[in-house]
């Protein structure tokens, strides 16, 4: 209150002086006179003044605050507080955006703001990746125009988004999204997509694997069951007893086996890496032995060509990597016709890294699969023609084990087949280092057919 009385005093003070200026110059005319020029000059300023405040409105920066005086002096400081406050206001939220955009780009899934229309306000990189989108030219586009998928656009349409949308990727049918919206704000949405391509995999996995368990050993169970009920409530001579005995045996060897299996399997599975600390195992001799048994087990039924470079050990599990290379011989006597031919070999060589290695090749002239299913031959129980399989015996659950072991020995497996063409299966073994190989181990090459 002070204040505003202390200007108006000015102010009177200003006309006063003018109107006694103008009483001395030209008498009670010159001091009416001198008090308009005053008041005139007075208003001209502020006016001035004003006209300053309203351009820099035009540009409101804090940087341009026009020099003013009097009234306009408190309405340009109250301005430029409300201009500073607003931009410190402003750069928080653009802070926050950025350190939001920041995250969002940093998490492993998708991520799309919509507005309240469904348009496309900003996306990341993963989300690009996951829809097929392009941020730079889908802004302001309606994402269901976008993802040309009917699930989903029935899903966002539904207004229904307590669970995901499973759904493939637009752009790639190998690859399994997880999608789901959520609201926020004022209608608006966010977009969220997860990569579930490998859950997926192995939930089909667990799903077959439980199915193909629940057969495999239901079918032996009939048969046992069912021949324990003719024993049980018919009369049987000795033949038809040998008879049955000998396929009830054949029935729990076959579960047997296959328990062993599992149970081989489950122990890989859950085994640390066996090529340190292992034992030093002689890949020669193993290679040699295995294809020894070959030669039995094809009974003549083939040509085998054997062809082994003596002096090659591995660090590891003897009985782990004798089955691996037991199972791939074994399938390669199973499904090659009888005059069919199988090469067995072990060399040295090295992998893509140049580690020096031993590779043990089994090439058949055998039925072979198609492109499509090598990628499945090592699933449990995966197989390409049950009704062979069934002909040629086994678990199913072979390659699987040799998977692992390969694994479990820092090795690698090579699958090459096509459909009667026959197929080859190499698996790459590391090396022992020289100082842990016996001294008088010599390369050699014994070569048998």
């Amino acid at each position: 209150m002070a204040f505003i009385l202390f200007r108006l005093f000015v102010l009177a003070l200003v006309l006063g002086s003018a109107a006694i200026a103008g009483q001395m110059i030209a008498g009670p005319k010159g001091a009416v006179a001198g008090s308009i020029l005053a008041s005139l000059i007075v208003y001209a300023w502020q006016v001035r003044s004003g006209r300053k405040i309203i351009d820099w409105l035009d540009d409101f920066k804090v940087e341009n605050v026009p020099e003013v005086s009097g009234w306009w002096d408190d309405l340009a400081a109250k301005l430029f507080r409300y201009l500073r406050l607003h931009q410190r206001q402003q750069q928080a939220l653009t802070n926050a955006l950025v350190s939001f955009r920041t995250a969002a780009q940093a998490l492993p899934d998708g991520v799309v703001t919509l507005d309240s229309e469904g348009h496309i306000s900003w996306c990341n990189d993963t989300a690009q990746d996951h829809l097929g989108l392009r941020l730079g030219s889908d802004i302001g586009q309606p994402l269901i125009n976008l993802v040309r998928n009917p699930n989903f656009s029935q899903y966002i349409r539904s207004r229904s988004w307590e669970q995901p949308l499973v759904m493939t990727a637009p752009r790639s049918r190998s690859k399994v999204l997880s999608v789901q919206l959520v609201s926020y704000g004022d209608q608006q949405m966010l977009v969220l997509s997860r990569d579930v391509t490998q859950v997926e995999k192995l939930e089909r996995m667990r799903r077959d694997f439980i199915a193909n368990v629940s057969h495999e050993l239901k079918t032996p169970l009939t048969v046992l069951s069912g021949f324990l009920e003719t024993f049980r409530d018919l009369p049987l001579s000795k033949e038809q007893q040998a008879e049955y005995l000998n396929l009830m045996y054949t029935q729990a060897n076959r579960m047997q086996n296959l328990v062993e299996d599992l149970l081989a399997l489950s122990a890989l599975e859950s085994s640390p890496s066996a090529g340190e600390g292992g034992e030093l195992v002689d890949l020669s001799g193993m290679a040699q032995k295995t294809a020894d048994e070959a030669q039995q087990l094809s009974g003549g039924k083939h040509d085998i060509h054997v062809q082994v470079e003596t002096g090659l050990f591995a660090m590891g599990n003897t009985a782990e990597i004798f089955s691996a290379f037991s199972n791939i011989v074994t399938n390669a006597i199973r499904y090659t016709p009888e005059r069919g031919k199988i090469s067995i070999a072990l060399r040295k060589t090295e992998n893509e890294i140049g580690k020096s290695c031993a590779a043990f090749v089994v090439q058949d002239t055998g039925i072979g699969v198609s492109a499509e299913h090598i990628p499945r031959l090592t699933e449990r129980f995966y197989r390409v023609d049950r009704s062979r399989s069934r002909e040629s015996g086994g678990t199913g659950l072979g390659l699987a084990i040799v998977k692992h072991v390969v694994q479990r020995h820092d090795g690698e497996l090579d699958i090459q087949s096509r459909p009667n063409a026959g197929s080859t299966f190499t698996i790459l073994m590391p090396l022992a280092k020289p100082e842990a190989t016996p001294k008088s181990a010599a390369a050699q090459i014994t070569t048998a057919a």
